[in-house]
């Protein structure tokens, strides 16, 4: 692998996907304020994701609506003007 051709920012992250609290240990230069204890006691950056391969159904095989930010209601009422 080249050398310096990662950010200095690149480190280990925990991303959680919200609708299922699963959570998984990656490397990521994500920004985040946010941080958690994983499993090996150590702290690290946390990343919350409304959609990972635990909730998404072409891995789970099962079809899910997750609204978590109501984001069908608001565009509803944004557009509801124009199909009348």
């Amino acid at each position: 692998m080249k050398k310096e051709i990662h950010p200095a920012s690149y480190r280990a992250v925990v991303f959680k996907d919200i609708s299922t609290d699963e959570a998984f240990l990656g490397k990521s230069c994500a920004n985040t304020k946010e941080t958690t204890t994983w499993e090996d006691g150590k702290e690290y950056p946390l990343v919350k994701m409304e959609i990972s391969s635990y909730s998404h159904p072409f891995f789970t095989g099962q079809m899910k609506l997750v609204d978590t930010a109501g984001r069908i209601d608001k565009f509803n009422k944004r557009f509801s003007k124009f199909s009348k």
